[in-house]
């Protein structure tokens, strides 16, 4: 029996150990002396019981017994009797409840006493362990579905309860998603339902691989599931939740040497737009559910028409982006940027439109839906190359050395080729990396990734300049210029002031110039649109604004209209 005796009385320590030689019992010693001592031997040894004195410097006994008994390593691998000189009932009772298995009173201590209770520890620990496995096995049975393995409708009810109750704190949405596989009824007739179970065991792994692991995803019963999604800041992700669901059973299962092809309906209900309570949720998930069936199966229905329609649209979308570089429906506008002191013209910034059916689109409108599905590499590609032979050929064609500010995404950033794009484009064009302005939000600073580092001082070391957009309305701004080669700020137009007597926004413009020049940044003032705006820049020497005061964004023909072919200046 491998003991480990914790008491920092050296006499009290021989006692035990002469009682327990005397005891007749096989037994291993290994001392300690504090706590922490105890807890580090106990981590690196196997041992059968620990003889635990309750008062130890620092820290004492019960304090031990509720490590060991909730710590990372197994916290059933040892009995413990905890002793004490104390004759203090309560204590003793204390440490029974604290998880000890006998308490010994260090007075009454011999060889009888010490294997008896060395025994009875051992013996009710195990008892302990055994039922403790039980409790565990019956929780499991009343938690889980024992066909796939999932949690049951009980568990997944009780978790949906509690997940609304931390989201009703944390003002979040939730998202119940609800479904069943179609004409499954004709696979249990047609083949048996032992075919059915495994379609179903099948069905549930294809489907848990698309999923991210923080779902809780249930069988309810028969072939109808549910999957649920906390903590959302919009119902934008339970779309695409779905739609991954939906896609990965395109391709027919091989049971029992027959392919079998499955589909699902799928309805959705969101806290609190649709329900307040796992009840009605339920129910608008079902009721969303059978909708699906009803518009032809295979499909995915909000309970919400309003969603359902926005869910469409950016399905529709998402569509129509994969095809918009090759049928050549991007367009690049191009917004002056001004020096305020003399109204010259200095460069540019490339702003990408969309043109579909006559329509053109801004940013806002399919930007987001660029980034979560990937297409914003390519779409961003074409967005450095397109403005990069501008550039090339309006500076040669003018015999002039205009500057261009390109927008990059976060998800850009996290791509490892485009530094090489870039310094490939600029080649080939033969441009100067000095004249182009990569633009980088606080967004996409925030990932910090060792990539995303890679990649910042990568298109740093060409020599382009990185420029920090929305400057002065994020709280880690000036963090980002300590730690990435910002060469240029833009101050975010909501920064501007209105009207004379906005003295604070006067003060924090004044202030942000300040900062920037004293650290040696070029600076550009966004969303100037009023002589008194522009005024404003002049009397704090900011070196670049750009806005509807001098022009709105303009195609390419209208710049050279308006501003290269005259080259003029602004009065």
């Amino acid at each position: 029996m491998k003991i480990l005796l914790v008491d920092d009385d050296q006499l009290d320590r021989a006692l035990v150990i002469r009682a327990l030689k005397k005891s007749n019992l096989d037994t291993q010693v290994s001392e300690a002396m504090t706590v922490d001592q105890g807890l580090e031997m106990y981590a690196s040894n196997d041992y059968d019981v620990v003889l635990l004195d309750y008062q130890l410097p620092k820290r004492n006994g019960i304090e031990m017994i509720l490590e060991l008994r909730s710590g990372s390593k197994d916290n059933s691998s040892a009995a413990i009797v905890m002793m004490s000189s104390s004759e203090d009932e309560q204590l003793s009772l204390d440490c029974i409840q604290a998880g000890a298995q006998d308490f010994l009173l260090k007075s009454e201590i011999s060889a009888a006493r010490i294997k008896r209770a060395l025994l009875h520890a051992s013996t009710r620990f195990e008892l302990e362990r055994k039922l403790y496995a039980t409790y565990q096995k019956v929780k499991s049975l009343a938690e889980t579905d024992s066909l796939t393995g999932l949690s049951n409708r009980y568990f997944f009810d009780e978790s949906l309860k509690q997940v609304l109750a931390i989201n009703k704190r944390s003002h979040k949405k939730v998202a119940l998603l609800v479904f069943d596989l179609d004409d499954f009824k004709l696979v249990n007739d047609t083949f048996g339902h032992d075919v059915g179970d495994l379609l179903l065991k099948k069905v549930v792994i294809r489907i848990q691989g698309c999923l991210r692991g923080n779902e809780t995803f249930a069988r309810l019963g028969g072939d109808e599931f549910a999957i649920m999604l906390g903590n959302l800041d919009s119902c934008d992700h339970a779309g695409q939740v779905a739609r991954r669901i939906i896609s990965v059973l395109y391709k027919p299962f091989d049971i029992a040497s027959t392919s079998i092809k499955a589909t699902l309906s799928l309805g959705i209900s969101l806290y609190p737009d649709n329900g307040l309570t796992s009840e009605e949720l339920f129910k608008h998930a079902d009721i969303a559910m059978y909708r699906a069936k009803k518009n032809g199966r295979n499909q995915i229905c909000f309970f919400e028409e309003e969603m359902q329609h926005k869910f469409h649209n950016r399905v529709k979308t998402e569509a129509e982006l994969r095809l918009a570089i090759e049928k050549g429906q991007f367009q690049l506008y191009y917004q002056p940027v001004i020096n305020p002191q003399n109204n010259q013209l200095q460069g540019f910034e490339a702003l990408i439109r969309w043109n579909i059916d006559g329509e053109l689109r801004t940013p806002d409108k399919f930007i987001d839906i660029a980034e979560e599905t990937r297409q914003i590499i390519d779409i961003g590609f074409w967005v450095i190359e397109e403005a990069i032979t501008m550039l090339a050929r309006w500076n040669q064609k003018y015999n002039c050395a205009l500057t261009m500010a390109i927008n990059v995404s976060a998800h850009q950033l996290c791509d490892q080729t485009l530094v090489k794009f870039l310094d490939d484009s600029l080649k080939r064009n033969n441009v100067a990396a000095e004249l182009i302005d990569i633009e980088l939000t606080e967004t996409a600073l925030f990932l910090d990734t060792n990539d995303t580092r890679d990649v910042i001082v990568g298109i740093s070391d060409l020599n382009c300049r990185l420029s920090l957009d929305d400057f002065g309305t994020g709280y880690s701004s000036i963090s980002h210029l300590r730690k990435y080669p910002i060469a240029v700020v833009k101050i975010d137009k909501s920064l501007m002031p209105e009207k004379q007597g906005d003295l604070k926004h006067v003060a924090l413009i004044e202030s942000l110039v300040s900062m920037a020049s004293i650290l040696g940044l070029d600076i550009v003032a966004e969303g100037v649109e009023t002589e008194f705006q522009l005024n404003i820049c002049k009397k704090f020497n900011i070196q670049h604004v750009q806005g509807y005061y001098f022009s709105k964004p303009l195609t390419q023909q209208e710049i050279e209209n308006k501003y290269l072919n005259q080259l003029i200046t602004f009065s």
